[in-house]
């Protein structure tokens, strides 16, 4: 094995800090700090909360011995969660709106479960879509507040992505919120001018 590179070597030295860490959980796989037992601790200035999800993913996992390249997907996820999907789209088509929530909301359950070495767009893309939907049936139960925070969720992940603002700008209009459903439309319009239609409609019935 060859000698490491000493200025390379020094660096690390450099910028190493010695920490007291706890073992423990499952092979002994979840990090803690010494002093209070916890993931997240900000008087110990450590954060071992995505560490240990990678390590409890491959102690769950044994054989998978090195995380995969990125491009491998999980197709067994991929299909749970476009099963769950269509389940929810069928049910809100019957408006049959509670129980297609609950499809939703376990889609999305499952979505977040991607081990963190593939591809996030791939994560984003579902959870949006699924966010989306879940704003739409939580929109026709008139339960404008969860339809508002899945609407914002989705703008977070996918921000260039018109129908989650057009889901805050009908979330908002239930909720009576007239100037902000018209600036959220708005801003959604400019990232995809071709909804021109759409919004135009839309901003008739707002007003």
């Amino acid at each position: 094995m060859p000698a490491p590179d000493p200025a390379l070597q020094a660096l690390i030295e450099e910028d190493f800090t010695q920490i007291d860490v706890k073992l423990g959980g499952l092979e002994r796989s979840k990090a803690t700090c010494a002093k209070h037992d916890l993931e997240q601790c900000d008087d110990c200035d450590v954060d071992f909360v995505g560490l240990n999800r990678l390590a409890n993913l491959l102690a769950t996992n044994p054989n998978i011995r090195c995380p995969p390249p990125a491009q491998v997907v999980s197709q067994q996820l991929s299909g749970a969660i476009t099963n769950m999907k269509d389940e929810g789209n069928k049910l809100f088509k019957a408006g049959q709106n509670p129980a297609a929530i609950a499809r939703y909301t376990m889609a999305a359950s499952i979505a977040v479960q991607r081990p963190p070495w593939e591809n996030n767009n791939l994560m984003r893309d579902e959870l949006s879509t699924v966010l989306s939907n879940r704003s739409a049936a939580f929109h026709e139960c008139q339960d404008y507040i969860p339809a508002l925070v899945d609407a914002a969720a989705v703008i977070g992940l996918r921000r260039n992505w018109s129908k989650g603002h057009f889901r805050k700008a009908k979330a908002l209009v239930g909720l009576r919120r007239w100037e902000e459903a018209r600036d959220a439309l708005r801003l959604g319009l400019s990232f995809e001018p071709g909804n021109a239609v759409s919004g135009a409609r839309f901003t008739c019935s707002v007003l």
